[in-house]
């Protein structure tokens, strides 16, 4: 007998299987076989258009960003490669271009 993830939302235990979608009575919630995986596994961060993101994977800016400290900021379309996914508001961890080490926010990237 396999056993069912419990409920992301609420995290409930009784939840079921129905066509490919596991689904929740207490709270109503659905969601599938991928999502549970990934919630086991840890953390689950998505960029600003619900792109899944993964350790190691290329960014791209979608807007320019100002930087404490700095006298530019990080301009729209820059390139950020070979990202860290960590806790927190701040949840990208890279090397920026001309700027070093920098904490992003996964709702001002998109993947490439």
């Amino acid at each position: 007998m396999t056993t069912l993830p419990n409920c992301p939302t609420c995290g409930s235990a009784y939840t079921y299987e129905d066509r490919g979608l596991f689904v929740c009575p207490e709270c109503g919630n659905e969601w599938n076989e991928s999502v549970a995986a990934q919630e086991e596994e840890g953390l689950v961060v998505k960029d600003s258009n619900g792109n899944l993101l993964q350790e190691g994977d290329s960014v791209t800016v979608i807007k320019d960003l100002k930087v404490k400290g700095a006298s530019n900021p990080i301009k729209q379309g820059t390139k950020v490669k070979n990202i860290r996914l960590v806790e927190g508001d701040h949840n990208i961890d890279c090397k920026v271009d001309g700027f070093g080490p920098m904490k992003l926010k996964s709702e001002f990237v998109k993947k490439n």
